[in-house]
């Protein structure tokens, strides 16, 4: 083939190639993120099921695109270090209430979001390393407001960090 002929035929695949990226990525913007790895959390007597952000590619996903949330289950933000962490709504299509958690465990404040809100920025009080997304009036209506204590073994709380020593033999 002579180098002419080589040249529009490499030209087309990247034509072609550059088309399905963007075909592709624009189909991806619309799915659902996949679920991410779960951990428990007591909130007085509630259970809660939520899902671990602890990335900052986690994070920044968040819950976009996704329908909805189970009764008790939704997202907990996990930063390296306490900072003043803002939230906003891009492409999220659930209704969504945040509290601001510090590493005692304790919540610090609570806002409501509303569904592909960029405008408004929804900031904790004070810095704190977790967030907790649940649906829309979820703490509210259980009562969980500002200075409520959660328990998460691993993460938060009375047990957070300390490693238990197997007992001795004498």
């Amino acid at each position: 083939m002579e180098p002419a002929v080589i040249r529009h035929w490499i030209g087309r695949i990247a034509i072609g190639a550059l088309l399905a990226a963007i075909v592709l990525g624009t189909q991806a913007q619309g799915r659902s993120n996949p679920p991410l790895p779960v951990q428990r959390i007591q909130a007085g007597m509630h259970l809660i099921q939520a899902e671990i952000a602890d990335t900052a590619g986690k994070r920044n996903l968040g819950l976009m695109n996704r329908d909805s949330l189970a009764p008790n289950a939704g997202m907990l933000f996990v930063f390296e270090e306490a900072g003043v962490h803002c939230f906003w709504m891009r492409n999220t299509r659930i209704p969504l209430s945040i509290a601001f958690i510090d590493d005692d465990g304790r919540i610090v404040n609570i806002a409501d979001m509303e569904p592909f809100d960029e405008r408004s920025n929804h900031c904790p009080a004070q810095p704190v390393r977790f967030a907790l997304e649940m649906s829309r009036g979820w703490f509210l209506q259980r009562g969980i407001g500002e200075g409520a204590l959660l328990r998460a073994e691993a993460l938060f709380g009375p047990q957070a960090g300390v490693t238990r020593e197997a007992p001795r033999r004498p």
